[in-house]
This record gives C-alpha cells, sequence and structure tokens, in this order.
C-alpha cells in the first residue's frame, strides 16, 4: 500500500524493450518495499508491473538520423511532460534505462533541479562513440551508474563515473523459460517440424528497412528446405497489415503470433530452430536460451552515407552476443551485406551443419559466463534503494 509519504520514484525510459526491462526493475523494487510510489515514463509492462504510466514512449522510437527526425516533436513532448511533472511531485530519486535522446537531456534537467539519478541499462557509447562528451556528463550527473555489461562499466569508470556492475537481467527474466518440447506443446508445433521464428521490426523503419530482406531470405530459404516452416511474433498489433502484405508479395505461408506478455515470448523463442532477427535485446535472449540465429539490420541509404563520410561512424559488432565477448559468434549482416542470399545461405547451414550449430553452442556457453551471476534485478534494486535512503 502505497502511504502519503512514502518514496517516490520516477523511472523513465522508451521503446518496447526499454519497458520490458524497467517493468522487471519495478517488480524487483516493489518485492523489497510495496511502499514506494513509483512513476513511469515508458509504457503498459511497467503500469502492469505498479507504476503510474505519465507518458507513453514505447512508439517514439528510431535508429538512424534521418530516421529520427519524424519523432523529434513526440519526444519533445515528452520531454515537456516531465519538466511539468518535476515542478508538481518532485521525485526522490529518478532511475533513467537506456532510451539516450530523452534521458541524457533529462539527466541535465535533473541535475539543474538537484534530483538525484540513477542510470540503469546505460547508454553504449562504449560500442558506437565518436565523442566521449556525453560519456562524461552522464559520469558526472549520475549519483550512480548500474552497469549491465563489463566493458560498460570500466567505459564508465573511467569517464569518472560511480559505478556497479550488476550484471545482465536476461538471466534473470529467462530463468523460468521452458525447454524446447515445452513450448512445442503449447505453441501446438510438432516436435519433428523445421521451425523458425522471424523477428524483423519492433519500429516502423525496420518494416521499410528490415523487414523486406528477411522475407525475400525467407522465401529463398524455403526454396531449398520446403519443409521449414516460419512465424512470426508480433512486437504490436499495428505491424500485423503490412506483414502480410509483405508475406503475400514473397508467396511465403507465415504464422503471425501475438505474445501476451513476456513468458509467451520467451515460450516462442524457445521452440525454434532457429531465429532470423533484427539486432537488437532478442539476439541477447536467443544467446542465452541456446537457440541458433542469424542477426540483421539496415538503415536508410541516406543515414548510412551521414554516418559513415561524414561522423566516421563504426562499431566493430552490431548484435549483442558478439558485443558480449566482442568476436563474431553470431552471424550478423549490416546494410550492404544484408543481402536475401546470404541471410538464406546463413540460415541453411545452421539449419543443416551440426558443426555449425555445436559451434554456436559453444560460444554461447562462453557469452553466459561474461554476463554474471543470476539476482542482477535484486542486486539492482538494493543498489536503488540504497540511493534512496541516503536521499
Amino acid at each position: 500500500m502505497v502511504m502519503a509519504n512514502s518514496p517516490h520514484l520516477l523511472v523513465c525510459t522508451g521503446e518496447i524493450s526499454g519497458d520490458l526491462q524497467a517493468s522487471y526493475l519495478i517488480q524487483a523494487l516493489l518485492r523489497r518495499d510495496p511502499h514506494l510510489r513509483i512513476t513511469a515514463v515508458g509504457g503498459e509492462r511497467m503500469a502492469a508491473a505498479g507504476a503510474t504510466l505519465l507518458q507513453k514512449t514505447t512508439a517514439i522510437s528510431s535508429i538512424g538520423i534521418v530516421e529520427a527526425l519524424p519523432f523529434i516533436g513526440p519526444a519533445l513532448w515528452v520531454e515537456w511532460r516531465i519538466r511539468r511533472f518535476l515542478a508538481r511531485d518532485r521525485p526522490d530519486l529518478c532511475v533513467l534505462v537506456d532510451y539516450i535522446g530523452v534521458n541524457s537531456r533529462l539527466s541535465s534537467v535533473l541535475q539543474r533541479q538537484g534530483i538525484p539519478a540513477i542510470y540503469y541499462i546505460a547508454p553504449q557509447e562504449w560500442i558506437w562513440t565518436t565523442s566521449s562528451r556525453i560519456s562524461f556528463q552522464l559520469a558526472e550527473r549520475m549519483r550512480l551508474m548500474l552497469a549491465i555489461f563489463p566493458q560498460e562499466a570500466e567505459f564508465y569508470e573511467a569517464a569518472g563515473g560511480n559505478v556497479r556492475w550488476v550484471g545482465h537481467p536476461l538471466l534473470d527474466i529467462l530463468s523460468a523459460a521452458p525447454d524446447r518440447l515445452q513450448a512445442r506443446q503449447h505453441l501446438g508445433i510438432p516436435a519433428d517440424q523445421m521451425a523458425v521464428m522471424l523477428f524483423p521490426a519492433s519500429r516502423n523503419q525496420e518494416l521499410r528497412h528490415v523487414a523486406p530482406v528477411i522475407f525475400a531470405a525467407a522465401r529463398l530459404l524455403q526454396q531449398q528446405l520446403p519443409q521449414v516452416k516460419f512465424w512470426l511474433p508480433l512486437a504490436a498489433e499495428r505491424f500485423a497489415p503490412p506483414l502480410l502484405k509483405l508475406a503475400k508479395q514473397q508467396e511465403i505461408e507465415i504464422t503471425l503470433l501475438k505474445p501476451q506478455g513476456s513468458r509467451e515470448h520467451q515460450t516462442i523463442l524457445a521452440a525454434a530452430d532457429l531465429i532470423v532477427a533484427k539486432s537488437g535485446t532478442v539476439n541477447l535472449e536467443s544467446a542465452i536460451l541456446g537457440i541458433p540465429q542469424v542477426v540483421v539490420y539496415r538503415v536508410s541509404r541516406l543515414t548510412y552515407w551521414i554516418g559513415k563520410t561524414i561522423l566516421n561512424f563504426s562499431i566493430p559488432f552490431m548484435s549483442p552476443p558478439n558485443l558480449v565477448q566482442m568476436r563474431l559468434i553470431v552471424p550478423e549482416l549490416f546494410q550492404e551485406e544484408a543481402q536475401p542470399s546470404r541471410i538464406a545461405e546463413e540460415a541453411l547451414a545452421l539449419l543443416t551443419n551440426p558443426q555449425r550449430r555445436q559451434q554456436m553452442q559453444q560460444d554461447y556457453q562462453q557469452m553466459r559466463l561474461a554476463l554474471g551471476e543470476p539476482g542482477v534485478l535484486d542486486r539492482a534494486a538494493s543498489e536503488i534503494l540504497r540511493v534512496l535512503a541516503s536521499c
């Protein structure tokens, strides 16, 4: 029960993955202190976890320069709503989760107003930065940074931050995932069926740039393996019409799934023989569960040109499993490499070559060890409550 004088937290994030990660953190916080009052900027999962939703941000995310332009207005509106909220209902502590665009600017507002802040799942500048400006700013502004990757902790410590490495929360989130047989029984997939799960889009831009090449690759794969069948979990119901249209254009049969919460999502992953997915959290989920995968990503040609020729943007790897170990664990195809024939070739090898699958499993095992120990969410919640008690 929330009391009138209960400690007040503001948790701010964006995107579907941020909403999911923050919802588990909120659950861990409320298990430890049921009297907390938590206000959320994020999505429905955070609200279901026990927070009061101030502003929904799950539909205004993008990756890329040109792709971000349509979301500038909505992002500014979110920031205005947060500023108004801070003026009328000042929180005792703010927890920022990922979502660098809004959260990096919000961190400045919080610093000016004297509101302490913690960053959980900090911006991945240790991967893609061309400037350390934001890193040093966040290190200075945050009371504490809770790192989920060892490299992240080292990076922000070097920038002068007060950092704790807690490990990756997916270790906790996926601990109760079903095995392959249980998952297939739940979904009605025969044990001997060759099942490929497609994860082409959780953002509108990915419907244009990523989904078409994944669907074209699925057609090529089905031509070589007629027995393969495809399932596609929807990130949002609004994606169903354009994805069905793409499937029709490629003359492939795809079963759309509507996951009802994270448990259903885990079941879908566990049932797969192979996952073909855009770069994102699903790559790390698949790796932890031991599911072979091919990772694909594209942005607009203009964004790619600006990033490469003007900003000198480069990354060692794109997918989280490869970034954890800083070596190639899963095949990742970016931009011009993301051709349907290449995707289908990699997928075919993982479905038909036992040695390829065995090597990937060995690499996955080493990667999981680098993610830390279970109990991540409790460690993160304890650190947050410790700081809150000192505010």
